[in-house]
């Protein structure tokens, strides 16, 4: 597992990388603010969801802090995901650094 900023998040969208935004946090979260073309899987479901998953794609996981991405990337790495990244500081840090007018919560 390796980790990412928010600034190098938001210039693989731009560039159109070929990755999956994965958000762990809950639906309610989502409400507040949310990135356009995230995979969303609560926390608590990845171990049952994970099978939707490709262990050979390049996978960014995002929170609202990063704690619990970095727990999810932690748990994805250890199952054989090869490529891997925690979104440090979440989208509460995407917000603040990179796109002010996502509602910060």
């Amino acid at each position: 597992m390796q980790e990412i900023s928010v600034e190098e998040l938001a210039q693989w969208r731009e560039a159109g990388r070929d990755f999956v935004l994965l958000d762990v946090r809950e639906p309610f979260e989502l409400q507040e603010a949310a990135l356009p073309g995230a995979m969303h899987v609560p926390m608590g479901q990845i171990p049952m969801r994970m099978n939707e998953m490709d262990p050979q794609a390049e996978i960014a996981v995002l929170c609202h802090f990063g704690g619990r991405s970095e727990r999810v990337a932690h748990f994805l790495a250890q199952r054989g995901f090869s490529r891997v990244y925690n979104v440090a500081g979440g989208i509460d840090e995407y917000a603040e650094r990179v796109d002010p007018k996502i509602p910060r919560y």
